[in-house]
């Protein structure tokens, strides 16, 4: 399928759980007919309960659900918890299910990383927000920053397509050659308009990063990117730093309180390439970042599920929304200058690795590797992904008194 951009939406910005979940669990108590989930982490806690809830009550209603989640990032749902849902008819999927090998997870590359809801085609969800507790603030020094978006409109039947052609059972038919998709441009921009984009293993391999190359290439002012796990190929690089020696105001925020030390570690083999090119970098560090966002100028923004970083842009399945609408980037802008100025610390020339061959050896060394070595084991056929469907629970039988009389009374057991 291709996408366009669509004009006529209503988007909203999402921060955090404390905004995403009442309005996600709303709008599956409203539904009327079919419900598409998908989620990299769905975890059986506080917050995946009320997930749990609002889907068993779609689904006890009538209304159609499909499930889909990540087996490395859902790993460890109880059956009954599942059970209870696909014996209220919940289509419930895994993608790469794996039993561990000697006590290790081998599905670790090539994850399912969307998070996108779909209800009844009239709103959608896209965003980096998975269901667990530590999206919501009060969670603690560990909950996570990020950010969704709510969508009405003509974009909603471009994501509900998306999801059917990519479900089985209800996939389109596909060519059998392959060729290089190209980046939609927008050629009359406007308000509440929107475009969605992923990245798979197919058509649509680069996507993601060529819609961010094409940004910076174009912006005039100001690119705020705020990104949790940090670490893009060269060209993205040098779009970057070419951008800043150009006189537009480039902002980079990044992890400074990360959940995996290897973020920083990096993250921070980059700083001086960047900072000496003008870029200006700042560390988050109220607590871990998680989000997936950018704008550009006062029109051009993005929200999704996709990191900048060898994962995300080289083997996760990955979607976002693209926006061109000087309300919500204006909106966007508040809340990411709002974080710079109360919660990050500017990345000056003291925090940067001093220039000598020793540490300029091992960041290219390390760099290198931390950049393909993903790319090379995903080639490795072990790591060809499937999809599970987990079956209904088998129904008790009913006792035989029971079984004659329903017979008898004409209603079928």
């Amino acid at each position: 399928m291709k996408c366009s951009w669509r004009e006529g939406n209503q988007i909203t910005l999402l921060e955090n759980g404390d905004e995403y979940y009442p309005a996600v669990f709303a709008a599956l108590d409203a539904a009327e007919q079919k419900i598409i989930l998908e989620t990299f982490i769905w975890f059986e806690d506080g917050v995946g309960r009320q997930l749990h809830e609002a889907v068993l009550r779609a689904a006890q209603r009538g209304v159609k659900v499909e499930v889909l989640l990540d087996g490395y990032g859902s790993p460890d749902l109880s059956d009954a918890f599942v059970n209870e849902l696909t014996a209220a008819g919940v289509v419930f999927r895994y993608y790469d299910p794996r039993p561990p090998l000697l006590g290790m997870r081998t599905n670790v590359f090539r994850r399912m990383h969307r998070k996108i809801v779909v209800v009844d085609g009239t709103v959608a969800f896209v965003g980096g927000i998975n269901y667990s507790d530590e999206h919501m603030s009060d969670y603690g020094p560990e909950a996570k920053q990020d950010y969704a978006v709510k969508v009405e409109g003509p974009v909603v039947q471009d994501i509900l397509l998306f999801e059917l052609e990519n479900l089985p059972g209800q996939s389109a038919v596909r060519r059998w050659w392959k060729r290089r998709h190209r980046p939609e441009e927008n050629r009359q921009p406007g308000e509440a308009q929107a475009l969605f984009i992923w990245r798979d293993n197919d058509e649509h391999r680069d996507d993601i990063e060529r819609h961010y190359l094409k940004m910076l290439a174009n912006a005039k002012h100001e690119v705020i990117i705020a990104n949790a796990y940090f670490f893009p190929g060269y060209r993205l690089l040098h779009a970057m730093r070419n951008a800043a020696r150009r006189g537009v105001r480039v902002k980079l925020i990044v992890q400074g309180e990360p959940d995996m030390p290897i973020v920083t570690v990096g993250a921070r083999l980059l700083y001086d390439y960047l900072v000496k090119g003008g870029v200006q970098i700042y560390e988050y560090r109220r607590r871990p970042l998680h989000g997936k966002v950018a704008l550009m100028d006062d029109h051009w923004a993005t929200v999704g599920s996709s990191n900048l970083d060898p994962l995300s842009l080289s083997l996760n399945l990955e979607a976002n929304l693209i926006i061109h609408d000087r309300t919500f980037n204006q909106t966007l802008r508040d809340n990411l200058t709002g974080i710079i100025a109360s919660d990050c610390v500017r990345v000056d020339d003291s925090m940067v690795p001093k220039r000598t061959w020793w540490n300029l050896s091992k960041s290219v060394v390390v760099f290198h590797f931390l950049r393909h070595f993903p790319a090379l084991v995903g080639w490795l056929p072990a790591h060809t992904p499937k999809l599970a469907q987990v079956p209904a629970p088998v129904q008790p039988e009913m006792e035989t008194q029971d079984r004659v009389e329903a017979e008898n009374s004409g209603v079928k057991p």
